[in-house]
């Protein structure tokens, strides 16, 4: 763990401290050390940062005002949500405030006939499925913090799950955003029937909350199958499991979900939900089948063949919704599962070609031997994000290091297959450097033209996701996390 104890400043005047309190609700405002230590961290505990304070406003209008009060008094603002972010996004800034979003928890509207929906930002996501359910509709993404992660982190992130291989991303199923600017000025972008040739909407989604703070969010609501069919195919050898994933897309069909687990990964997700799985299992693939009964059935039926024509000794079928669940509990679960076999361990997220699969879940097992640090592969295999989770204990000196060298070698051979150093997670903190690698100096100079576009100050979670050019011309190489904070130093975006 990597403590940020920056000096904060002092040089406030009375008059904001007074302004905010006003702006707020009578519990609004959290200040004392023991208050703002819960918000230190996201997902990724390996750094903390304390702000100033906390906001926590509960209608859009007090977070127009918040952030129109912190533009006059230069104040740095972090928007967050539930804080299940693994990239570090949600970090405070040590001279600045947090402004969650968690108390604006409406579902404004649900509308069964556009199949739309409109929510506040700090919804859960599954709370929307279960909102939508009883007019046969649901909301696809589902990320595996999905009891517990919020609208408008998805959109910050462009947050993904099991299901994005056929439903898409959050970008995919977001139609329209509510956000304010760093100003405090309301925006609207998006619509039912989209926009011009300038799609901001996009670029708003998965901006890090780097250009502007949403309020609300439009949906896309889809309706639920007719009919869903779950296999879980077991292999002797991971290799044979992830040949098999591109087996399956090679024939042009696309499952809605389509998972992989190696055997450090069942292992724990077997000693932790006690489902065992088949004997002598060195990787599962979990494919879950859906759509019309005229055509799941032939699709059943193909899936099975290639997953047997390619070593599964194994296959378990799953029609009802409780022995689907059933098959998904060890791949929901596995996060925590395998958090119960080291004191710590780091999530990794990067992204390559299906047709690497192979190639590079055997280069990690060969890099993994040579650090000494066991690593655990569970991931969307069918888009080709990976999830290595790499084990260790941060009490040990120098194995904190040792795991920062294992990730950067990991995201460096995601580009080296032509994949890229984030598939859901985002860079926040964590890939800045990542981003040195992957972007030429032009592409990082249009990033930052838009950031200043959007926050001429620059004053919404500076130091996140796009490195300055100097970051990237210094000496070191590329580090996961970089070996220091972009602001501890005052660095700007």
């Amino acid at each position: 763990m990597k403590e940020f104890t920056e000096q904060k400043a002092t040089t406030l005047p009375t008059a904001f401290w007074r302004s905010l309190r006003r702006i707020l609700p009578a519990d609004g405002l959290l200040t004392k050390p023991t208050q703002v230590a819960v918000y230190e961290c996201d997902g990724l505990p390996v750094y903390r940062a304390r702000p100033l304070a906390v906001a926590l406003p509960r209608t859009r209008a007090q977070v127009g005002l918040v952030l129109a009060l912190c533009s006059r008094y230069g104040v740095p603002v972090v928007a967050r949500g539930a804080g299940t972010g693994l990239s570090g996004g949600a970090l405070p800034h040590a001279h600045g405030i947090v402004l969650s979003l968690a108390r604006l928890n409406r579902i404004v509207a649900i509308d069964p006939h556009n199949r739309t929906a409109r929510l506040e930002p700090g919804v859960r996501n599954i709370a929307v499925s279960e909102a939508a359910a009883p007019y046969g509709l649901f909301y696809a993404p589902d990320p595996s913090s999905q009891i517990a992660c919020t609208i408008g982190g998805n959109v910050a992130e462009n947050a993904g799950g099991v299901h994005c291989l056929k439903y898409g991303l959050t970008t995919h199923n977001v139609l329209a955003v509510q956000f304010f600017t760093a100003d405090g000025v309301l925006h609207e972008v998006g619509g039912v029937t989209g926009e011009g040739p300038l799609d901001l909407l996009a670029l708003l989604v998965g901006s890090e909350g780097l250009l502007g703070v949403v309020v609300e969010v439009m949906v896309r609501l889809t309706p639920k199958p007719p009919a869903t069919v779950a296999l879980l195919a077991a292999f002797r050898s991971l290799g044979e499991a992830a040949a098999s994933v591109s087996a399956v897309i090679g024939e042009g069909i696309i499952p809605a979900g389509l998972e992989l687990m190696d055997a450090l990964a069942l292992s724990a997700a077997q000693d932790y939900i006690g489902i065992p799985y088949p004997p002598d299992s060195q990787a599962v693939v979990l494919a879950e089948v859906d759509g019309d009964l005229a055509t799941i059935e032939l699709d059943v039926a193909h899936v099975r063949r290639l997953l047997l024509g390619h070593g599964a000794f194994a296959i378990e079928e799953a029609r009802s919704e409780e022995d689907r669940r059933r098959l998904w509990l060890g791949r929901k679960s596995a996060f925590p599962a395998v958090g119960r076999l080291a004191p710590d361990y780091y999530c990794m997220d990067g992204t390559i070609p299906r047709s690497a699969l192979v190639s590079v879940l055997a280069e990690i097992g060969e890099r993994s031997r040579h650090y000494g640090l066991p690593v655990a592969n569970v991931f969307h295999a069918g888009d080709g994000n990976l999830h290595p989770l790499i084990l260790y204990d941060a009490k040990i000196p120098g194995e904190l290091e040792r795991v920062e060298e294992l990730g950067a070698e990991i995201l460096r051979l995601c580009l080296a297959y032509g994949g890229t150093i984030s598939g859901e997670h985002g860079v926040g903190v964590e890939k800045l450097d990542g981003m040195c690698a992957q972007f030429t100096a032009a592409e990082l100079a249009t990033f930052h033209a838009l950031k200043s576009a959007f926050d001429p100050h620059h004053l919404l979670n500076p130091g996140k996701a796009v490195p300055t050019p100097a970051r990237c011309v210094e000496p070191g190489g590329m580090h996961v996390h970089g070996g220091r904070l972009p602001f501890s130093s005052l660095e700007r975006f």
